[in-house]
């Protein structure tokens, strides 16, 4: 897992290409105020990306109803368990890998979202048996054939989900890379 210790347009660039195509998620166009403060990405192999098995990036923010607000966006490869990582659903110290659980893909999905300009749904996954406080709510679906996962610190920032929310992948966007904002303190996961 390689993780920056700051955010910056440089380390996010580095991220880029470390995971080279494969996704990297960001909430498109960020409101203002909002910036991304942490990103990850879990690689094997080479740095030409195609080793690459996960991303992560969050974007902090604020909000009229729940002040301070952490978006964590995370795509994988089923088995590799960095989306239940990072939702606390297991810590680093379990062996055991975690996919979404039996809650994805029963009924219709609870939530929807586009990633660039196909519809996904997402289904809740519960944090009820994970350690620690119940403060994020934990959303699952499946995007281009891997699991996507929305954590969102505090629980009640889901409401935000209620709008429009579009989801692009930012390693295809280019020159407008230059004007994201980055900083923050990054959530801890």
């Amino acid at each position: 897992m390689w993780r920056p210790l700051t955010s910056s347009y440089d380390e996010f660039a580095s991220h880029l290409r470390r995971v080279g195509r494969f996704p990297t998620y960001l909430p498109w166009p960020l409101g203002p105020g909002w910036s991304i403060s942490d990103f990850a990405a879990v690689v094997s192999g080479g740095p030409d990306g195609r080793g690459a098995r996960a991303t992560m990036a969050c974007v902090a923010g604020t909000s009229q109803l729940d002040g301070p607000v952490d978006v964590m966006v995370i795509s994988e490869e089923p088995g590799t368990g960095f989306g239940a990582r990072v939702a606390g659903l297991a810590t680093p110290q379990e062996t055991e890998i975690l996919d979404p659980g039996h809650e994805v893909g029963e009924g219709p999905p609870p939530v929807r979202v586009r990633v660039d300009q196909y519809p996904v749904g997402l289904w809740p996954v519960s944090v009820s048996t994970s350690p620690g406080e119940w403060d994020r709510s934990v959303l699952a679906g499946e995007a281009g054939g891997r699991w996507l996962w929305l954590v969102l610190r505090p629980a009640s920032a889901i409401l935000l989900l209620r709008d429009d929310w579009i989801l692009r992948d930012i390693s295809a966007t280019g020159p407008q890379l230059v004007a994201l904002p980055f900083g923050g303190a990054a959530p801890s996961w």
